[in-house]
C-alpha cells in the first residue's frame, strides 16, 4: 500500500515538482507531425501543466515555445506563421524557432537590436519520428540520446499513432497499460466479439479462459519485462510486456502482423494523453486503429472526445449489460473501456485506500521503480531508464504459446516472428 506523501510525489507533475522535473529530462510526443503546416496556424499544446504552441516554420523545423507573448502575454497560437517565425497579432514581436527575439517593431530602431536581445522566450528541443513531434523539457545542456524505438523509424505508412485524452492523472493512464488481469473481464465482449476475433485469433479464447495469470518479472534497464501466464491445459500462453519507464508499455501481440504500443504523457496533474501507435515493422499497416479498434470520434489527436463522463455514466447500456455484455461500454474498443474505468476512480486516485491483490504485482512493481527513480533524481540529479548503451528498437513485445515446460523467459519476440 501506498502512503499519501508517496502518492503526491509520484502524480503531481507541475513545474519545480521532484516528478515534474524528473519527467522532463525525457523525450515525450506532443503532437501528430501532419497538423503542423509550414506557415499554418500554430498548434495549442499543454504539457506538464504548462501551456506551449506548436508550429512549423517556413523551413519545415518544428518550434515549441511559451504560449504566452512574453511582452504582454497574449496566445502565440493567435499568432502570424510565416518568414520563420510566429509574430504576435497584438504588437508584431516576431520569435523565431530557437526562441529568440527577432522583431521588436514597437521598439525605436537605435535600441531596437539591444532590446530584442534581452526579451526572455522559452523554447525547447523538437525532434520528429514516428510521425510525432516529441518535445525535450529537461534542464540538460546536452539533451539525451532520443529513444529510438522501432517504429519511430518506420516509413509514415507503416504506422498509426492516435492520441486520447482523459481526465485523470497521468498514472492512472500508466497504470491500466500496465494491467494484464482486467483484460480478462474488462474487455470480454469486445475480445468475444468478431471484430475482436478477427483481431485477436485464437488469443482471444486465451485471454478469456484463464482470469487469474503468474505473473514473473526480469528487470532491464529500461524498466522491466513482465511474463502473463495463463494455463491452457496442454500448453501455457504468455503475454510478455516490454515496460519502458516512465511512459510507454508494448502491449502484447502475436509474433507476426500489428503491433501497438501505448504511453501515458501527463497534461497536467489532472489530465492525461494517451498514446495509442499502431505499427508493422514489415509492410505497410493494414490495421486503422481509428476504425478497426472500435468507434471513434474521428480526432487523432482526441480520439475519444464523445466519449461522455460522470454526468451520462460515460453512455454506459444497462440493458446491453442485462442481456450479458460486460461493461456496457457499447461498440467501442478497449482503449473506450480502459478510459471509463480510469475517469471513474477520481482525477487522483488516492493509493493508500487500495486494498491489492496478486494480480496487482505488475503496478506495485511499477510504482516501486518509478519511486526509486524520483527518490534517486531527488538526491543525485542522475535520470533512471535512459542509459546510453539502451537499445532501445530491440524492444518489443509478444503474445504467445509455448510449452507448459518452457520457460517465458527465453522467449525473443524478434526470433518468434521470424519462426512464423
Amino acid at each position: 500500500m501506498m502512503t499519501r506523501d508517496q502518492n503526491e510525489l509520484l502524480t503531481r507533475i507541475g513545474p519545480g515538482t521532484a516528478m515534474g522535473d524528473m519527467l522532463r529530462e525525457y523525450w515525450v510526443p506532443v503532437c501528430l507531425s501532419a497538423t503542423l503546416e509550414a506557415d499554418g496556424a500554430p498548434e495549442r499544446i499543454r504539457l506538464f501543466g504548462e501551456n506551449f504552441v506548436a508550429f512549423r516554420a517556413t523551413d519545415g523545423r518544428v518550434g515549441f515555445l511559451q504560449e504566452g507573448c512574453p511582452h504582454r502575454c497574449a496566445s502565440l497560437a493567435l499568432a502570424r506563421n510565416e518568414e520563420n517565425g510566429l509574430r504576435c497579432i497584438f504588437h508584431g514581436w516576431k520569435f523565431s524557432v530557437e526562441g529568440k527575439c527577432v522583431d521588436a517593431p514597437t521598439e525605436p530602431r537605435a535600441q531596437r537590436e539591444v532590446f530584442q536581445s534581452k526579451v526572455p522566450v522559452r523554447s525547447h528541443l523538437t525532434h520528429e519520428a514516428g510521425n510525432m513531434v516529441w518535445v525535450y523539457m529537461g534542464k540538460q545542456a546536452v539533451p539525451p540520446r532520443f529513444p529510438d524505438y522501432e517504429f519511430t523509424g518506420l516509413r509514415p505508412d507503416q504506422l498509426q499513432p492516435v492520441r486520447g485524452v482523459i481526465r485523470t492523472n497521468w498514472l492512472q493512464g500508466l497504470e491500466a497499460l500496465l494491467d494484464s488481469a482486467h483484460v480478462t473481464f474488462l474487455h470480454s465482449a469486445n475480445l468475444a466479439s468478431d471484430q475482436g476475433r478477427a483481431i485477436f485469433k485464437d488469443e482471444s479464447d486465451y485471454m478469456l479462459n484463464d482470469g487469474a495469470p503468474v505473473f514473473e518479472f526480469v528487470d532491464r534497464p529500461y524498466g522491466f519485462r513482465e511474463g502473463a501466464i495463463r494455463d491452457e491445459g496442454a500448453f501455457s500462453y504468455a503475454r510478455i510486456r516490454e515496460v519502458s519507464l516512465p511512459f510507454f508499455a508494448f502491449i502484447p501481440s502475436a509474433a507476426k502482423g500489428p503491433r501497438i504500443v501505448c504511453c501515458s504523457i501527463p497534461i497536467d496533474d489532472v489530465t492525461t494523453a494517451q498514446w495509442y501507435i499502431a505499427y508493422d515493422t514489415e509492410e505497410p499497416l493494414s490495421y486503422n486503429i481509428m476504425t478497426d479498434f472500435g468507434k471513434t470520434s474521428g480526432d487523432p489527436m482526441h480520439f475519444n472526445s464523445d466519449m461522455g463522463g460522470p454526468e451520462n455514466m460515460w453512455h454506459q447500456d444497462r440493458a446491453a449489460m442485462k442481456a450479458g455484455h460486460w461493461s456496457g461500454i457499447m461498440d467501442r474498443g478497449n482503449a473506450y473501456e480502459d478510459f471509463v474505468v480510469q475517469e471513474s476512480m477520481g482525477p487522483i486516485v488516492d493509493r493508500s485506500q487500495e486494498y491489492l491483490g496478486t494480480c496487482d504485482r505488475v503496478i506495485y512493481r511499477a510504482r516501486r521503480l518509478l519511486l526509486d527513480a524520483v527518490e534517486r533524481y531527488q538526491a543525485t540529479g542522475e535520470v533512471s531508464f535512459a542509459d546510453p548503451g539502451i537499445d532501445f528498437s530491440r524492444i518489443r513485445s509478444v503474445s504467445l504459446a509455448f510449452p507448459k515446460d518452457g520457460d517465458w523467459r527465453e522467449i525473443d519476440a524478434h526470433a518468434a516472428m521470424a519462426a512464423e
